[in-house]
Parts: C-alpha cells; sequence; structure tokens
C-alpha cells in the first residue's frame, strides 16, 4: 500500500511507491524509536508490516547502578512496550554485546537471512558515516549496525552464491527496492516524512525507555524542538513536524545487476 509521506529531493516518491513490509535494524532499544517512532506509527497505521531487530541487548545502557543484574532484561521490557504503542510486535534479537558490535561476517549473515526470510520493500538502518555535527548520534555500535545492514543489502541479499547455506534452507536470494538510513548526517538527508500526527506516540515510546534517560522533561523538549525544526526544513506549514532520512534506491527502474 502507499503511505503519506512528505518528499524533500528524495528518489522516494511516497504517492506511488508501495509499502506492505519494512524492517528495521538498529544497534540498541530505543534507537529506532528516536530516529523513526513517528513514521513507523505512520506506516502501520496504514497497515504495514513493521518488523525491529535489535542488535545488541544494551546491556551497556543505563545510569542506575541498581539496574545492571536486570539491564538486559529491563532494555528487552522497554522495547517490547515502547515498539507496541506505534503499532510493532514483532521484534527480534541478535543479542550482540553493547559497544562490541562489528560488521563481520558473522552478523552480516544474520543480516541476510533475516531480510531475505521477510522480503521487505524498505530496510530501515543507522547510518554507517560518522556525523561530526553531533557526535552522538555517531556511537560506534551505530556506525557499526549501518554498516553491517549496507554490506547484507548488497551484494549479499541479491547474490545466490553468497552464504549459500542459506539458500539451501529455502532463503532465496531477493533484490531489495529501498533502503533507509537514520542518524544520518545532514547533508545527507533527502526525504522527510510529516509525522505531526504522531508525535504524542513517538514520544511515548521514547518515554518507555526510562532507564536511558536521567533527564526525560529535557529530553522531551529537544525532541519536540528537533522534529519542528525538520518540518521547517522540510518546508511544511509551521507547526507541523517531520522525521528526516537518508535514502537509497538499491533496486530500481534504472538498476541492472552489477551496476
Amino acid at each position: 500500500m502507499t503511505s503519506g509521506f512528505t518528499s524533500a529531493k528524495s528518489p522516494f516518491n511516497a504517492s506511488t511507491e508501495r509499502v506492505e513490509r519494512v524492517l528495521c535494524f538498529t544497534a540498541h532499544p530505543d534507537d529506532i524509536d528516536f530516529g523513526a517512532a513517528g513514521t513507523i506509527a505512520a506506516w502501520t497505521a496504514a497497515g504495514v508490516q513493521v518488523t525491529y531487530c535489535i542488535m545488541t541487548d544494551g546491556d551497556a545502557g543505563g545510569f542506575d547502578p541498581a539496574d545492571r543484574g536486570r539491564i538486559i532484561e529491563l532494555r528487552a521490557e522497554e522495547q517490547k512496550r515502547a515498539a507496541a504503542l506505534v503499532g510493532v510486535h514483532d521484534i527480534r534479537y541478535l543479542h550482540e554485546r553493547d559497544g562490541y558490535l562489528e560488521p563481520t561476517h558473522g552478523v552480516i549473515k544474520q543480516v541476510v537471512q533475516l531480510i531475505r526470510e521477510i522480503r521487505p520493500d524498505i530496510v530501515l538502518t543507522m547510518h554507517p558515516e560518522r556525523n561530526w555535527d553531533r557526535l552522538q548520534k555517531s556511537h560506534p555500535d551505530h556506525l557499526a549496525a549501518g554498516e553491517a545492514v549496507t554490506r547484507a543489502v548488497y551484494p549479499a541479499v541479491e547474490n545466490p552464491f553468497a552464504y549459500p547455506e542459506l539458500a539451501a534452507a529455502g532463503l532465496e536470494a531477493y533484490k531489495l527496492p529501498w533502503l533507509w538510513f537514520i542518524s544520518s548526517p545532514d547533508a545527507l538527508e533527502n526525504h522527510s516524512v510529516d509525522v505531526s500526527d504522531h508525535i504524542e506516540a513517538k514520544l511515548d515510546a521514547i518515554r518507555i525507555h526510562a532507564s536511558q534517560h536521567p533527564d526525560i522533561e529535557r529530553m522531551e523538549r529537544v525532541v519536540r524542538d528537533n522534529l519542528l525544526a525538520n518540518g521547517r526544513r522540510a518546508g511544511l506549514p509551521e507547526g507541523r513536524s517531520a522525521e528526516y532520512f537518508h535514502v537509497v534506491s538499491v533496486n530500481g527502474s534504472s538498476t541492472i545487476a552489477g551496476f
């Protein structure tokens, strides 16, 4: 189905592109809620099936020493509750160690396996390029997540001879149409989504990750201000809010094998 997105210099035409399944890969619980929960709420409201894959357990996160013994369980609970608020109920984990994520072939193979299983129209992940304007966007695990997923998307997902044991198990090669990035350097962002109708759902989802927020009120102010600034940058009417992405066409009408 198509969804009501606002484009800004984007190769993705929201008025004509058919989106039925989206697969999101992020490094930690809560990354997806900061980066794209408004867009995800819009997708699920339109009937799109969205799956999360969290690549680490988030075991190095948090601020309260009292949480250390149960931080993995706590963060999984938070992510499950936050996802439900934006209509997502399918959450997978790779169970890598927080702070140690690397784009190894073991990780890449798991990404390929899940993409071939779900066969989404869009894979959404974190950007593999460092953002020097806001270094906090570029946690090493974020960069590693983006690099692992990008390497998986091309060429491994669509190469029938990559990880041949996957094809032997019935997971055939698949040509992904679109790759979307969050936490991108601003200069690379080329697509905005008007999320004004889903701001409260996004903020509710972020608030669920209370173990990660020493100052929830300040966090909420910053998020609201950033979304409004994105809306202005996208040319939306005053008071509207947007999320921004770097959208890449992987397989479209202009691509051919190997180019």
